[in-house]
């Protein structure tokens, strides 16, 4: 990972969209901080494109969908994205996978929850789990502390489930299907745009701190890793090409500070 100063001004001036993960990255200990919110509303006023994307619930998600000056935010790692319609703090939600396909995983995720709560000690859901449509996730960092070995003890027996399963900075998440970030991406934006990501990925950067952003580091021509980032570094296979010098939300300020003129004009 080289420093974020690192990144050519010939490579930056090319952006156009900024995908983005929230936990860590757009929040510090569990909130957006007023830099980090006046960094959103600079990229929006330089005329970029803006889209969260976390393993967050639906119901958690709302709020910000609503609020913040995004042009949508995905959530459940790409299986459900928040569009925010005209009418003020309002969104409409739209899935990846149809209705008859949801209601039956989510039958199945309950008994695996149980599963999982039962046969491994110490574990428990994570708070925001009423929020969920399309995953179960378990808490490790965020209010609840799992050792690496019962993390890997859950990812084996969700694994085992035939479940996809990934571990962001606070939870352990899993879903039926193969759906994640990455494939979220690309899904978002050609309902948003009809666009292909594929084709317009040196237009694109990434901004993550943990292992689920990992899939999106190993696509995305520009990633960026807030320092953080640091604490998962032994456990990525694909790192962000570039590190900011701060952590968290002011991580990601900083990185908006450097990519955008804020007499930047629209590209989009």
């Amino acid at each position: 990972m080289k420093p974020l100063t690192f990144w050519p001004v010939s490579a930056r001036t090319k952006i156009v969209g900024v995908f983005t993960d929230i936990d860590d990255t757009l929040t510090t200990e569990g909130a957006i901080t007023p830099d980090a919110l006046q960094a959103l509303h600079d990229l929006k006023a330089a005329g970029l494109m803006v889209i969260p994307i976390t393993g967050r619930p639906v119901g958690w998600s709302i709020p910000f969908a609503s609020t913040w000056p995004v042009n949508a935010l995905v959530a459940e790692n790409g299986a459900v994205a928040l569009l925010p319609e005209a009418t003020q703090n309002q969104v409409r939600n739209i899935y990846q996978q149809n209705l008859a396909t949801r209601t039956q995983n989510f039958q199945e995720m309950q008994r695996i929850a149980k599963r999982v709560l039962q046969e491994i000690p110490g574990t428990v859901m994570a708070q925001d789990s009423l929020g969920r449509e399309t995953d179960i996730a378990f808490d490790h960092s965020e209010f609840h502390h799992l050792s690496q070995g019962q993390i890997q003890q859950v990812l084996k027996l969700l694994q085992q489930e035939g479940m996809t399963a990934t571990v962001s900075s606070i939870h352990i998440n899993a879903w039926f299907g193969d759906h994640n970030k990455w494939h979220g991406a690309q899904w978002i934006l050609k309902e948003l745009t009809g666009r292909d990501i594929n084709q317009e990925l040196e237009q694109w950067v990434y901004v993550g701190d943990s292992t689920n952003d990992q899939v999106m580091f190993e696509h995305f021509t520009h990633s960026v890793g807030v320092a953080n980032i640091r604490r998962f570094e032994n456990e990525l296979k694909y790192l962000p090409k570039y590190i900011t010098q701060q952590e968290r939300g002011a991580g990601f300020s900083e990185l908006v500070e450097l990519l955008i003129d804020l007499n930047h004009q629209p590209q989009n």
